[in-house]
């Protein structure tokens, strides 16, 4: 099946599941975005808590990317979404159970093992159908589901929180999963395997895995303050850092020594690939940070309840919405993509940085101007970077190239929500430390009530900032204001980075062949090439070029 054999119509059938898919995985993450301050409370979290809730799906996730595009060259891609949907959905329904912080960071984890394969898989089936220069003629769908997702998760989320309980937030995407289920098994037809033989980098997977969560659990448990497990110059760090880069290490030396690598470091040559991820890293440190934290914001530093919460991070997701549909359908209509994508990280880097101003008190007008630059930023990048290497990817790499530009991302999210939750975490604590006066004499105005209160401090679970007494609460506004502020300039950096990498990708033109076209003609071309006595008879499944033989000049980018 392939755009050229498909009617509009017939396109259209052949997205309805993985839209849904895509909703069901959205919606799973985004209607508990604003509650989470509210889950962690009740389930007795600290900040560290909060961060490894958010932490553990982002590392799964960033984990199972590749490992999920490497299984969609070598098996059935209908199968495969399938299997990451059941996945996703069962963990996220166990969540709605947990007991503690610790048993909902474990099925959080397991929840990003599905998010992982719906997060690769629909880049590559997407790939399938739709060639890159059509893509943008179907963004209003993806818009619609994003902005369904996006803009009715939070809300409905801080809804069934505030008016029944927190855990429903994890059960309702339930009847949408199964309907999603059922319509990919009627309607999705992708293309087959692109490889014969199935071998699987067993050893590969173990080591990125055990290099990542060792650097992750360093960021997040080390420090200097009280609340951390140890120091940063200790034996633990000696060990978890040590580890982590020996790991590394050997992911690499494995890599090149594979048959079947998990992630390809030879698509590193390609200097698109290579500046997509590294614009992928940085745009997912300032988008998955400054999103996770932008809700904590709201909660902890104006006091809003988790649907108020939603209702003030509209403009992030508007800005969001509105730029990718828009530019997505600017790239399909012009086949330029460059000047949009330069734009978007520098949307990001200014969002960014103005969103490190902020205080309790700042003006909310200028609050939603900062989300919207940041979000409009996020929405020029993100999925145009996955596209970019499309274009340009071999066709029987496509799911290990997707999937990497994706892995990248994640990992770049996840280590930007560890690093600012452990500077979050930190700041706070001192803050409480220097404000210690204040809030003793805050506290002792509230006679009893105040004692309980003080009480509750103590313990270094997240406090509800909303229900707070205003003596108390204008207090702790301002030290989780100055704390998420000072997280936000983390990100600065990394937006300059995603800029600079993106300044110099090859603006190479999109072409309209979809991923099946672009393997049968090169396999003509190459039989053309044979027939001529050019060379010796070459197997359907070797390396083929990326494009058609009037489109090699694309191919040379590096």
């Amino acid at each position: 099946m392939n755009n050229a054999t498909m009617s509009h119509r017939q396109v259209l059938e052949a997205l309805s599941g993985l839209l849904l898919g895509m909703f069901v995985s959205m919606l799973s993450g985004t209607v508990v975005s604003t509650s989470l301050p509210v889950i962690v409370h009740d389930l007795g979290g600290d900040q560290a808590a909060f961060t490894w809730v958010v932490t553990s799906t982002l590392l799964t996730t960033a984990i199972a990317t590749p490992i999920w595009g490497k299984l969609s060259d070598l098996f059935n891609r209908k199968v495969l979404i399938q299997l990451a949907l059941v996945i996703f959905v069962g963990a996220t329904a166990a969540a709605g159970f947990s007991q503690d912080a610790g048993m909902l960071i474990a099925f959080r984890a397991v929840q990003g093992i599905g998010a992982g394969g719906l997060a690769a898989l629909s880049q590559v089936i997407m790939a399938d159908i739709i060639s890159p220069r059509e893509r943008g003629r179907y963004m209003g769908l993806f818009g619609a589901v994003m902005a369904l997702a996006t803009v009715g998760g939070p809300l409905l989320g801080g809804f069934l929180t505030d008016v029944a309980n927190w855990r429903w937030n994890f059960y309702v995407a339930i009847p949408f999963a199964i309907a999603a289920l059922i319509i990919l098994q009627i309607t999705l037809k992708p293309a087959p395997p692109t490889r014969d033989r199935v071998r699987i980098d067993y050893f590969g997977i173990v080591l990125l895995a055990t290099s990542v969560s060792l650097l992750l659990i360093w960021v997040t448990s080390a420090g200097d303050s009280a609340s951390s497990w140890f120091g940063w110059w200790s034996w633990q760090t000696a060990v978890m850092l040590g580890g982590a880069v020996l790991a590394g290490i050997l992911f690499v030396v494995v890599e090149l020594r594979s048959a079947e690598p998990l992630v390809p470091l030879t698509m590193f040559r390609n200097r698109t690939f290579t500046l997509s991820v590294l614009a992928s890293i940085a745009i997912g440190i300032a988008m998955f940070g400054t999103s996770v934290f932008l809700s904590q914001y709201m909660q902890m530093a104006r006091g809003a309840t988790p649907t108020q919460a939603g209702l003030m991070t509209l403009p992030m997701i508007g800005g969001l919405l509105i730029a990718s549909v828009v530019v997505g359908n600017l790239i399909s209509r012009y086949g330029r993509w460059k000047g949009f994508v330069v734009t978007g990280t520098v949307l990001t880097g200014v969002g960014a940085a103005l969103l490190s101003t902020l205080h309790y008190d700042t003006n909310f007008f200028l609050v939603s101007v900062y989300m919207l630059l940041m979000g409009a930023g996020v929405g020029m990048t993100m999925q145009n970077l996955v596209l970019i290497v499309q274009n340009t990817a071999r066709p029987e790499d496509l799911g290990a190239a997707s999937s990497g530009v994706t892995f990248f991302r994640s990992l770049g999210g996840t280590i930007g929500v560890s690093v600012m939750g452990a500077a979050l975490a930190s700041q706070v604590s001192t803050l409480f430390v220097d404000r210690q006066a204040d809030i003793g004499k805050a506290l002792a105005s509230l006679g009893k009530k105040g004692a309980e209160i003080g009480a509750q401090f103590q313990t270094g679970t997240l406090p509800e900032v909303s229900k707070l007494p205003d003596v108390v609460r204008v207090i702790v506004e301002d030290i989780y204001a100055q704390g998420i502020a000072a997280s936000f300039l983390i990100a600065v950096p990394f937006a300059v980075l995603s800029f600079i990498a993106v300044l110099f990708l090859p603006n190479v033109s999109l072409t309209r062949m979809t991923t099946r076209e672009r393997l049968q003609a090169s396999e003509a071309d190459l039989a053309t090439y044979s027939a001529e006595g050019g060379m010796e008879a070459v197997p359907a499944t070797g390396p083929v070029p990326t494009q058609a033989p009037q489109s090699r000049r694309s191919r040379r980018d590096g």
